[in-house]
């Protein structure tokens, strides 16, 4: 963390331009009416996970700093999806920010402060005064050490000013069976659908139709064990059923869950439960501290993890729990070569076949294979750079996608949650061709024929009995295409589900 070398600051805070979009405010807000309160401004993108890793310690300082500090998020999108308004609104329910946020959809504020990285942070004294800045994850330990010195020195200059604002929260969407729900998986043979309902905390067992079949966790957010209706998720993502036995991404605690289905019982077979703050450290079982896995598959008594906070894929043996790095050297970037030379960026989904795993490379805009035999090379088959997005079809070299965070593959075929370009998409892996199979790109809700059905942000995808089944995150649905109607339906959860608020 950068600092000025005293709390009493040189360098004048910029004051917000008009205009802007603020959200969870009643009103815009300026820097010159909180004079007298510390001010720290987060540069972020709801895209990046390094950004969202920095949220539970903005809460944390929040907390204790209640009557002194002013937390206001800037939000500059990475992605032209996530400068809309309406999209960082979901965004703050979703990550249940309650400070106030302004859509810094031009980069003004940006520029003003001389950022160059998501996320980096900036504090501001109660005079006005820029006193310290850093870039990166592992704020709370820093920015706690210097408020607890620095208010009681402007306190006893008779500079600080206690009490909190008024702010006005985003309201949440009525409670109903979905919650942004994160990702589906599917076991054929037993005709069974999976469903990560990632802001209820929990996972959904249904049938194809819809029918409840078991519920997997209280609701609350937490990391117990147990029996079925007392175990505890945190925003879990991923999951992927083996037999009876499912695996679960449980994200934002960093650990890796198994339910049996047969017991009805939660157990945690991998991972410390805190964020893993070193790369490339291998480990067994609960020794090991992993970092936002985001996606499963399980291969040959292996299980595969999209650790998308250290932008790697990782693999457990599910007899020992040895887990280690399996492809991506920890830099976030697109270069393709040996597994542990190449670089990924946030990868966000799994698919496996023909001996290769592709992944969703969210923050490329990619879709990447690895191949599995020893001699294995990581190769880009749709994409360009961290930089470089957009919603063009074609051959896969020219193709363009933006933040796809699912892959399911059938028949050849690898079907793509195109996220933010709000389409699920089609790579041809024989003929190198992508195209669009549903969705008009709008960001809405509508069933319908392919070309006329509107997603919000798809973010998982699953095939069952002849059907895709789609994670319409935003839209808090299941949706279901139907490749011989070419038409896109809503799936109706049915039968002794119980909407669970999130806590």
């Amino acid at each position: 963390m950068a600092g000025t070398g005293t709390f009493s600051g040189i360098v004048n805070a910029p004051e917000f331009p008009e205009g802007l979009p603020w959200l969870n405010v009643r009103r815009p807000l300026r820097l010159a009416e909180l004079r007298g309160k510390f001010v720290l401004l987060d540069f972020w993108s709801y895209c990046c996970i390094n950004c969202m890793h920095v949220l539970p310690e903005l809460r944390q300082l929040e907390t204790k700093y209640e009557q002194e500090l002013v937390v206001i998020g800037v939000h500059s999108g990475k992605f032209s999806n996530e400068r809309d308004t309406e999209q960082i609104r979901k965004a703050i329910i979703r990550y249940q920010i309650r400070h106030p946020v302004v859509n810094d959809a031009d980069y003004q504020v940006w520029q003003a402060y001389a950022v160059e990285a998501w996320p980096t942070l900036v504090l501001i004294n109660p005079l006005g005064k820029i006193i310290a800045r850093s870039a990166g994850e592992g704020v709370f330990e820093p920015y706690d050490a210097l408020l607890r010195e620095a208010v009681p020195y402007f306190e006893a200059r008779q500079q600080l000013k206690r009490g909190l604002p008024a702010f006005k929260l985003e309201e949440e969407p009525a409670d109903a069976p979905l919650r942004f729900p994160g990702k589906v998986a599917s076991d054929e043979k037993r005709g069974r659908l999976f469903i990560s309902d990632s802001n209820h905390h929990r996972i959904l067992v249904s049938d194809a139709a819809g029918k409840i079949l078991e519920v997997i966790g209280s609701g609350r957010p937490g990391a117990e064990d147990g029996n079925f209706e007392k175990a505890s998720f945190r925003h879990p993502q991923g999951v992927f059923a083996d037999g009876d036995r499912l695996y679960i991404a449980d994200t934002e605690n960093h650990l890796i869950r198994t339910a049996d289905l047969n017991s009805r019982t939660v157990q945690t077979p991998l991972g410390t439960g805190a964020q893993a703050r070193r790369f490339n450290q291998p480990g067994r079982g609960r020794s090991v501290a992993l970092n936002s896995p985001w996606d499963l598959l399980v291969l040959d008594g292996k299980l595969y993890i999209a650790m998308a906070g250290s932008h790697q894929l990782w693999v457990a043996d599910l007899k020992s729990w040895e887990a280690r790095p399996f492809a991506g050297s920890g830099r976030e970037a697109l270069l393709d070569g040996p597994p542990m030379e190449a670089a990924l960026a946030q990868p966000s989904g799994l698919a496996a076949g023909d001996g290769k795993i592709y992944l969703a490379d969210s923050e490329s805009s990619s879709i990447r294979e690895v191949a599995l035999k020893s001699a294995g090379a990581v190769k880009t088959l749709v994409g360009k750079g961290l930089f470089e997005f957009g919603d063009r079809e074609g051959p896969a070299h020219r193709a363009l996608l933006q933040h796809p965070l699912g892959v399911s593959l059938r028949d050849g075929v690898l079907y793509i949650a195109d996220t933010y370009n709000n389409k699920i998409k089609m790579l041809d892996l024989a003929a190198g061709i992508v195209k669009t199979l549903a969705g008009t790109g709008r960001k809405q809700f509508k069933d319908g024929r392919f070309a006329e059905a509107a997603f919000n942000e798809p973010g998982g995808l699953a095939w069952l009995a002849g059907k895709l089944y789609v994670a319409d995150t935003n839209n808090h649905q299941i949706r279901v295409l139907d490749p011989t109607s070419q038409t896109v339906t809503t799936l109706k959860l049915t039968d002794g589900l119980l909407p669970r608020r999130a806590q």
